[in-house]
């Protein structure tokens, strides 16, 4: 339980009543994930509330941002070559490095990384204002702020296509999967109120105009379970019976609701927002399957705004894999998982992840992972070869798989997922759906067709698929309603392994 007294969420809204400089500007490096990416937007809308001017020329910046990943070992050289890039291209510069890899490794590149002029974690984020100050006074600062509650705030600018917003609801994380450094680098996990995340969906969809909002964190179906947590401000939380007594998936213990005698908080966050007015969609990222509550299925079958798309990332289907990297679940019980979320949502989308190559995984259970797969018909998958991160327990686990044959095995996946998603979305031609309109393809001079690229609600930003919108430029009703941000409506007619080809039907 909860005291209700502490204050969980340092509010990043608020300015520190520095002026950094009028004259000053800065360029803004995004890496990373979602949630890197709310705290980018978080950083850019400070910065210009101090002065600053943002500039998407990184040649006029006195200033370059690295918002850095720090979670696979590609990510982390990619930050890396972006800030020797950087230093390179523009030597008269100040560079911060903010982000993951700053917040991992700040005490390592103090003295190994004299490339950049400044390092800045990602805990508490209103320490932006202070660190860029004494940057420009010639100052070499390295900002570490402490990993406690859940940055939010004012974002200006969203980086996301028009029309769309990530929410993050939790920050950090108490899973402990053996082959992850998200709890080293962001720390234990810590929610949102409820009251917050709703005034800010609110504000999202009423007054930004925003259609699609993506609900984020690393795992979902934990919110309300940090062990300070108290979200709905009467005290409770659910971290012993999530993170200290569950012994099986929460799906699979019958005793698990009958211990809690209530529906989870996550549920309760959903039955919250379904009572914003408003045309607007929201899909759920991110939700561990050990902890997937099936009371969210009901809530979110009574509101159609909510989609029935879910990532899960399954990581494995081989039991002793899964129970390596720490998790509770089973083949069975994962197909089981699936299974229950198709009897409530028959069109509902599936996208998952897979990491091949981790200690001690054999050729069979690579196979009985390509078992899995088939046998859940995921709409959408990635796969990873496996990636050594100092300080996780996966570090001294035996049966080490070589890099060259955990990518053979992510490449098997790849193609078995190919032909999944291939033949699913198949199934979806000749249905009209809405399509949140992202971008409009330059038209080809002698042609009276447009082509707008936007997502259907089975296409999560980024890493999924597109719809291809194509209409009649004399149409003057669908010029009009073609723009990005927009929501129109479209059939399906065609598809290929990764995307729809779609007609524009009306608004």
């Amino acid at each position: 339980m909860g005291s209700g007294q502490r204050r969980q969420i340092p509010h990043c809204g608020r300015g520190s009543g520095l002026i950094v400089s009028a004259s000053k500007t800065f360029f803004l490096d995004q890496h990373g994930c979602a949630k890197n990416q709310v705290d980018g937007e978080i950083i850019l809308t400070r910065l210009e509330k101090q002065g600053m001017v943002r500039t998407e020329d990184a040649s006029k910046a006195d200033l370059i941002i690295i918002n850095s990943c720090a979670f696979i070992a590609q990510a982390k050289e990619e930050s890396l070559n972006s800030v020797m890039q950087a230093r390179s291209a523009y030597p008269n510069a100040k560079i911060l490095l903010a982000g993951c890899l700053a917040e991992r490794y700040a005490d390592v590149f103090k003295t190994e990384l004299p490339e950049v002029d400044g390092i800045f974690g990602n805990g508490d984020l209103t320490q932006i204002d202070n660190t860029v100050s004494s940057l420009f006074k010639g100052e070499r600062p390295v900002v570490r702020p402490p990993q406690k509650g859940v940055c939010c705030g004012d974002r200006n600018l969203l980086l996301s296509f028009k029309g769309s917003a990530y929410v993050k609801i939790t920050e950090g994380c108490n899973n402990r999967c053996t082959f992850c450094a998200i709890p080293i680098i962001r720390g234990d996990l810590r929610s949102r109120k409820c009251d917050e995340i709703v005034e800010e969906i609110e504000m999202l969809v009423k007054k930004r105009g925003v259609h699609e909002i993506n609900l984020i964190g690393q795992d979902l179906a934990a919110f309300g379970c940090g062990e300070e947590d108290d979200v709905l401000g009467n005290g409770c939380n659910w971290f012993t019976p999530i993170f200290k007594t569950l012994k099986a998936p929460v799906l699979e213990n019958p005793s698990f609701d009958i211990e809690n005698k209530g529906p989870s908080f996550l549920s309760q966050l959903v039955e919250r927002i379904s009572k914003i007015e408003g045309d607007f969609w929201v899909r759920l990222l991110y939700i561990h399957p050990d902890h997937f509550n099936p009371d969210i299925l009901a809530v979110m079958k009574k509101d159609p705004r909510f989609l029935p798309y879910f990532d899960i990332p399954f990581q494995s289907g081989e039991d002793s894999v899964i129970h390596a990297m720490n998790r509770k679940g089973s083949f069975d019980s994962y197909v089981n998982l699936v299974r229950t979320i198709r009897e409530t949502f028959p069109e509902s989308c599936i996208r998952t992840t897979f990491l091949t190559g981790f200690p001690g995984e054999t050729d069979e259970s690579a196979e009985r992972t390509r078992e899995f797969l088939e046998t859940i018909q995921s709409d959408w998958s990635g796969c990873f070869p496996y990636s050594l991160e100092d300080g996780t327990p996966a570090e001294k686990l035996k049966g080490r798989v070589s890099a060259k044959t955990a990518q053979k095995r992510a490449a098997e996946l790849e193609k078995i997922q190919g032909r999944i998603s291939s033949e699913r979305l198949k199934n979806r031609c000749g249905k009209i759906y809405d399509v949140l309109i992202e971008e409009i393809v330059e038209n080809k001079e002698g042609t009276d067709e447009g082509l707008a690229i936007g997502r259907a609600w089975f296409d999560a930003p980024e890493v999924d698929g597109s719809f291809v919108v194509r209409y009649d430029l004399d149409d003057k009703d669908a010029v009009e309603a073609i723009v990005p941000g927009a929501m129109v409506k479209a059939k399906a007619y065609a598809s290929s392994q990764v995307d729809i080809d779609g007609v524009y039907v009306g608004r």
